[in-house]
Order: structure tokens, then sequence, then C-alpha cells
């Protein structure tokens, strides 16, 4: 394929700016489908939870062609839980296609993608998007992008950078504002990729160099390396070297490789420089490493990521109902499970904790780890997990904490409530902000205070609050932090919940079940209404005897129980209770059973 005719773009953005979006109408406006062909929404979003929760989870290849031009597309994830899958990806662009949503403007995470993209550096298109919005304001959003290129000291070169206005989820495009829509597409962008995101780089004739950005898997090929050709060429039956990590190299033979045209691969026989192309033939590959010539190794600097900051304790299930959900329940599955999960998610990192006692797995944030535990429960896997703790160091003896810039928008008669809230949580008031009745507030805020703030937001501001943060950087320890002052409602016996005892039980807290469910000693069933933990027998039936009441029984009305979600859960536990994790069900527990079979965790 001819490298001047080759785009390779990356989609950055802050979450829910619309990128996804944006690349379903390149593709349905390329003439990829007929026009009785049924198209899913978020075509890239190919992940179950991705299309639940509505957002970018990992990094996606794809392409489309234009006249004679393939572009090639990277996706990328908005989240700051998921930079580590951003950071990778770019090495693999000759250029970036920056969203900003015309309402909001630049947020957190559009600092954070930025930021990367100028460190290669990149050269920058921006997209003022959904500009459809009724509140929508254009000409600001440009300018509150070129104050943040010069927040980033951006280079003379990237501060003119293009600019194109669109609205993805109607599908168009247009360079100015103030020009037409009527018979719009996404052509005025198409024609700004090409003309100023530069042909990829490299010597078809030089030695190979292919970097894999990200690891793909398929049920009859195995691991897929994907990454761009720097240079060279690479064909099929040829022999390679894998330069790895920590320096090392491995003999490999490439068996297939494969060119992404839509959101499909398409088997080829050869790929030259400038080509993204997903590589087959070697199963002991991770992110990073080089294929490179055997006779002239030329490894390509080592992808840089940022460390993680929150890590938990993921244990082999011990409780009475181990053995019983699950399909994956022994040390050694959670360990081959979690060492596949560093292949392909460089962010991740995991270290045993000794023979049989599980593993420590430490992440970019709550969100970031509540997913993978959720990937695992999906495919089988059945285990515990801890708390989160943030992963602390030492600078000239001092003790230091992550930190994240949190911005929150809220209407103004909630921020009170919000401000109250966040001071508890050590935050440091940055910058307050009005516009309307909206009110901005930025908070630099230690991590261990977020894990579990979301939904206490949510409830706060009636869901009406908008809450977005990113990491700060290391600052001194804020000093100790309560997590929940109530106690918890633990099972005394095994049994199975009957609805008049959790009626009794309806006064002393909240449930979190409600009758007919099996549940076993040491398990919790409820938040307690006072401090301390309160001991309940929820199989407590009613008294039967042969005398009768003049008048008729108290009916029994339960109140519907409070359903905890996965990070709820991981959010609401103390350091001596778990998160019993299995396909079919998520339970909380004391970390200490108090009988009926269930045996001490580590």
């Amino acid at each position: 394929m001819d490298q001047k005719l080759i785009r390779n773009i990356a989609i950055i953005a802050h979450v829910d700016h619309g990128k996804t979006t944006l690349v379903d109408q390149f593709f349905n406006q390329s003439g990829m489908f007929r026009d009785n062909q049924a198209i899913t929404e978020r075509l890239m979003d190919s992940m179950d939870l991705e299309q639940e929760r509505g957002i970018t989870i990992s990094s996606k290849n794809g392409s489309f062609r234009y006249r004679d031009y393939v572009i090639n597309i990277i996706d990328t994830p908005g989240h700051a839980d998921f930079g580590g899958q951003v950071e990778r990806v770019l090495r693999m662009a000759d250029g970036c296609l920056l969203l900003v949503d015309a309402q909001e403007g630049p947020m957190p995470q559009t600092y954070f993608v930025l930021k990367k993209a100028l460190a290669i550096p990149l050269p920058v298109l921006v997209v003022i998007n959904k500009i459809d919005k009724p509140a929508a304001r254009a000409n600001w959003a440009v300018d509150q992008v070129f104050d943040l290129f010069v927040k980033l000291e951006a280079p003379d070169e990237l501060l003119d950078f293009p600019v194109v206005f669109a609205s993805a989820k109607a599908g168009y495009a247009i360079n100015d504002p103030d020009d037409p829509i009527d018979g719009a597409s996404m052509v005025p962008l198409i024609e700004k990729i090409i003309a100023h995101i530069p042909q990829p780089a490299g010597d078809p004739q030089a030695v190979l160099q292919l970097q894999v950005n990200t690891i793909d898997y398929s049920a009859y090929l195995g691991k897929l390396g994907i990454g761009r050709v720097v240079s060279g060429s690479i064909n099929i039956n040829q022999n390679i070297a894998v330069a790895k990590r920590d320096g090392s190299l491995a003999p490999a033979r490439i068996t297939k490789i494969f060119r992404f045209e839509g959101d499909q691969k398409v088997p080829v026989e050869t790929a030259c420089a400038g080509e993204i192309v997903a590589v087959a033939g070697m199963d002991d590959i991770n992110v990073g490493v080089t294929f490179t010539d055997p006779d002239d190794p030329r490894p390509l600097p080592i992808i840089n990521i940022d460390p993680p900051t929150v890590s938990m304790y993921f244990i082999p299930n011990n409780s009475p109902f181990a053995g019983l959900e699950g399909k994956f329940v022994t040390s050694r599955h959670l360990e081959e499970r979690l060492h596949r999960e560093t292949m392909s998610d460089v962010a991740i990192c995991v270290e045993s904790l000794g023979a049989g006692s599980g593993f420590k797995v430490s992440g970019r944030g709550e969100l970031h780890l509540s997913i993978l535990i959720e990937k695992m429960r999906r495919e089988g896997y059945e285990f515990q997990v801890t708390r989160p703790q943030v992963i602390m160091k030492e600078e000239d003896g001092q003790m230091q904490e992550p930190y994240e810039e949190l911005t929150i928008d809220v209407d103004e008669q909630y921020q009170g409530a919000v401000i109250e809230k966040l001071g508890k949580l050590k935050g440091q008031m940055l910058e307050m902000s009005r516009r309307n009745e909206i009110i901005r507030l930025v908070y630099k805020v230690p991590t261990r205070g977020l894990i579990g703030f979301r939904s206490e937001f949510l409830s706060e501001t009636r869901g009406m609050g908008v809450m977005n943060y990113v990491f700060a950087g290391y600052g001194p320890f804020a000093g100790e932090m309560l997590n929940r002052s109530n106690g918890a409602l633990v099972v005394k016996d095994a049994c199975t919940t009957v609805a008049y005892a959790l009626f009794n039980l309806q006064d002393r807290g909240c449930l979190f079940l409600g009758p007919g469910v099996k549940v076993y000693s040491g398990q919790i069933i409820g938040e307690r209404s006072r401090t301390g933990d309160l001991v309940v027998n929820p199989a407590k039936g009613k008294q039967l005897t042969n005398m009768r009441a003049s008048g008729t029984d108290e009916s029994v009305t339960l109140t519907p129980p409070h359903r905890l979600s996965l990070e709820d859960c991981i959010a609401f536990i103390n350091d001596d209770e778990l998160v019993e994790v299995t396909p079919a069900a998520i339970r909380l527990r004391k970390r200490n059973s108090l009988n009926a079979g269930g045996r001490a965790c580590p």
C-alpha cells in the first residue's frame, strides 16, 4: 500500500464527548454498509460492559476508505482510570483528533490525553463536537482549548491548530459555526484529516520494526499482537526476533497477518511501513515488545506507563458457599487469569502473596479494578476481594499519597452539601466558578477519599451532579480518614431468610437482600443504623400457638432492599470485611466467619 495514501489517527477526548459515535459516522458515510444492513450503535464498543455502561474501556482499531485513502482509526477510552490504554496506543498514530464538547469545553481527561499527545509530539486536529446542543458555545470552547494548549506549553507550530465543528450524533461537520447545515456530511472533517495529519514515516526497505501496542485474542490463533509497522515490512512465514521488555531476544515465526477494514480483521500476505496490523505466531508476548530482524535486531524504546495508585487483594474464595457457583475457583486459576490481564493491560500490576494466599493487584483507580473483577466474574471465576488501598510512597522521610484533581458541576442548591462532604474527605478547593445556576468546583482530593464517593455524590445531588477526576500526582499524607461510621448486620447461623424476620430487622438498619435467600454465618445482609456490628438471625419465624387474637395479625410489609452494585460493595466494606464475587452473586462477609463451616480468611 502506498504510504502517501495512509493516515493513522487516534481519537482522544474526555469521557462521553462523542468519540465512538464519531467513528460510527465515519463508517456509515464511507459506504461500508449496505442500505438494508442492521448497524449497531457504538460499533467499536464491542465488550458487553462497554455497551451496558456506555463508556469505552479498551482501545480499538478500525479503518475506513475515502477516495483512494485508507484512514486507520484508534478509538481510545475517555475515563481517567483507563489512561494506560491511551498512553500506549498513541505510539501507533501520526496525529490526533481531539474532541471537545461545545457546551462543557475541555474537561479533566481532555487535559490528560492532550498532555500525552503533546509529549510525543503529535499534530492535533480539534473537533468541537455537539454543536447542536441548545447551550452550545462553540467559539468559547475553541478559546478554552487554545488556553489549554498554552497551559501545556505546546510547541508554537501546534498552537495554530485546525478546527472543525461537528455533531457526531447528527452526522455532519462544518468548517465554521455559521456555515449552513443542510446537506452537510462528515466530508469537511475527513478532508481536514487528509490535509493536516501527515502520512506515516518509515522506510519500507529498512530493518523490520513493529512494536506491540495492544494484545487481542483469537480462539484459533491465540494471542494477536497489534501495532504499527514503523519500518521495513512483515510477511507470512517470516522468521523474526521478539525484543522483550527485559532486553532479551526470542525467536518467532509469523503465521497470520491481519489488516483492519471497518471493525473487522482481514487476512493479508504482507504489510509495509505505516500500516497498522494484527500479527499471530507467538504465545509469549506482551505490550511493549518489538518485532524485528533476527540478523540485525533494533528494538524500539520501551513504552513508559504512569504507575498504579490503588491496590486490592484477590483471594481464593473460602466461604461456606465456595465452589458452588464458579467454574474457576483455585489460586492457580486466579494466577493464570491475572497474568493474562497483565499481558494486555500494562497499567495492571500483580504480586503474589504466597502459596495459596492470593494476589495483590494494583491499578489506576477503583473503576479500573472493578471492571477487571466484573470481567472475571462473567468468565466464571469465583474469588474474594478486599477494600481498595492507595499505594503510598516515601520521599525524604515523609509519607506521600496520590491525589486526584476533581471537577464537579452541580446545581447551586446542592453545592453546600458537596462542599461539606469534600471537606471531610480532606479536599482542597482550587477553583470555583458559576454559569447560570450551575456551579463548577475544582478540588484536589486524596485518592482514597474518592473511593465510593460517586454513589454518595449522586445521592447528595439527587442524580443531577457531574463529577470527573484525573490523577494529579503525589502529595503529603492528609491524615486518617473514616470509611463508614455505621456497623453491619451480620448473620449468626446458616439459614434461608424469611420475611417475618427481615420485617423485624428493618428498624435496625438498611437491608441488602430480601426473603428466600440462602445466607451463611458471617455474611453481611445490611448496614446497621448505629456504630458496631449486630449479629442477627434472619430466619427467626413467628411463634405459633393455638391461641387466637381477637383482631387480625399484623401484616408483614417489607421495604424493598437496597441492592448494591459491585462498586457499591467495594466502597462499603471496611478492612475486616470482604466482597465475595461469583458468577451468580456478589456477597459481603466478615473476614473471619463466625462458624457454619467457614474457614478464617488470611
